[in-house]
């Protein structure tokens, strides 16, 4: 299902995003994140990420937003992004969890060439267990998150729901 927006925003609903999984997790760590990527075939790109994470034993895949069809910032000389925000638990530690992010970015073909650059995969850690991290390598939450259509949109659909709220114990009109 398409959903026009606006001129440059259009939400798609598949069978996998949105997605709300019923399983209870045992695994002590909250993790929400953002992926896109603008080269290829990215929806099939973004089931296989699908598959692959719930099929890991290390994460618990709890809830999907729909996908979000969005122009790019920064370089703007490239396609239009899909973007999407799946959240987890994992046992991982966060700089265990962004080394493990960063491994499946690459074996899905992402390539740093330049910021901004057109990519295959792109995944953002947004939050981890509310904590806020702030070192050389990972910053949590994701700076700028608040500023991104591509981030904004899907987690606020997903709130909708109710359910990102109870996962993240946030009063409602938050």
């Amino acid at each position: 299902m398409k959903k026009k927006l606006s001129d440059k925003l259009t939400l798609y609903k598949t069978s996998i995003f949105p997605t709300y999984s019923k399983k209870k997790s045992n695994k002590k760590h909250l993790a929400t994140i953002g992926i896109g990527g603008n080269i290829g075939d990215v929806e099939k790109r973004f089931n296989k990420l699908f598959l692959s994470l719930k099929q890991n034993s290390k994460f618990d895949v709890l809830i999907t937003s729909p996908l979000l069809l969005n122009p790019p910032f920064g370089y703007l000389n490239q396609n239009d992004f899909l973007n999407g925000i799946i959240t987890l638990k994992t046992n991982l530690a966060a700089n265990e969890f962004l080394k493990y992010m960063q491994r499946l970015e690459n074996r899905f073909g992402r390539k740093r060439s330049f910021q901004d650059a057109p990519r295959t995969l792109d995944i953002d850690i947004i939050f981890f267990d509310n904590k806020k991290i702030n070192t050389k390598k990972l910053i949590v939450p994701h700076k700028d998150w608040a500023n991104r259509e591509s981030v904004i949109i899907p987690l606020n659909l997903m709130k909708k729901t109710n359910r990102l709220h109870k996962l993240y114990k946030i009063k409602k009109g938050k």
